[in-house]
């Protein structure tokens, strides 16, 4: 079992996971008279993998959207880093320290490799739209700052030969690889991954999951992801919080997950009273 405190517990293979990060309170966020999200708490911790599961329709990717300030839920509050957040736009999301992949590829096909990467560093970035057109003198600096952090989070994701190849070239999983790089350049605090496995074959899923797991125990960071495979989320997760039809039925470690009976009827497809 974990060893849990208020402030940090110890996991089952000896890593400690910190205090809370974000808490998620009684979060309810409606689409006209659908209710995609209802009164769901839960909260990610310093350093932990925590994932987000439910069958389709359960409304994670809503959830995703909300901790991102995609969406602006209709009840409920976010509480970031100890306070409440206030309303924001995505971008000042970001700028908190929170970056995210999508569940439909969002790059652009007709850059390289390495300049959809730099895009995750334009948050990072203080030289003006006219200093960087000059590119010259502090822009110029600037930008070979932020070029060498994209070449090693290139050579991190093992990507360095295509690193100048046009996006829309690339395999559907080396494209998802370039989107989890994208993100780390932005250095998150906070990573948020909407199904990075989806539509992989197994050696690519492996080959992510690797990655999943030495960018948290590498650079401390904390993740909270959504995906399908049960057997990924398994191994790769410190907490699941489970949700199904905007419900929040079962929220702990992968065994209790496992075990639970909500979960296990949402699953097999037990009918819902």
């Amino acid at each position: 079992m974990n060893t849990q405190t208020a402030e940090s517990f110890v996991t089952e293979d000896g890593r400690t996971i910190g205090g809370v990060v974000m808490e998620m309170k009684n979060i309810t966020l409606r689409f006209g008279g659908v209710v995609a999200i209802k009164d769901i708490s839960f909260d990610i911790r310093e350093g932990e993998i925590r994932a987000i599961i439910g069958p389709n329709g359960a409304g994670k990717s809503s959830m995703l959207n909300v901790i991102s300030g995609f969406y602006v839920p209709q009840e409920g509050e976010v509480w970031f880093k100890g306070g409440k957040r206030p309303q924001m736009k995505p971008y000042q999301v970001a700028q908190q320290g929170i970056a995210r992949t999508f569940q439909n590829i969002a790059l652009f096909d007709g850059m390289s490799v390495l300049d959809n990467i730099m895009t995750g560093r334009l948050t990072k970035m203080h030289t003006n739209m006219f200093q960087q057109a000059l590119w010259f003198g502090k822009a110029e600096r600037e930008e070979n700052q932020h070029r060498e952090q994209v070449e090693k989070v290139i050579d991190f994701l093992e990507i360095q030969n295509i690193r100048k190849t046009p996006v829309g070239r690339l395999p559907y999983g080396l494209k998802k690889r370039v989107e989890l790089a994208r993100a780390l350049a932005a250095e998150p605090n906070l990573l948020l991954l909407d199904e990075p496995m989806a539509g992989m074959n197994v050696e690519e899923k492996e080959d992510m999951s690797r990655f999943i797991l030495d960018v948290n125990d590498e650079f401390g960071t904390t993740i909270a992801l959504i995906e399908h495979d049960m057997g990924v989320v398994m191994d790769l997760s410190d907490r699941v919080v489970v949700m199904d039809y905007g419900k929040k039925i079962g929220d702990g470690t992968p065994d209790e997950v496992r075990n639970n009976q909500a979960v296990i009827d949402a699953y097999l497809g037990v009918a819902h009273d």
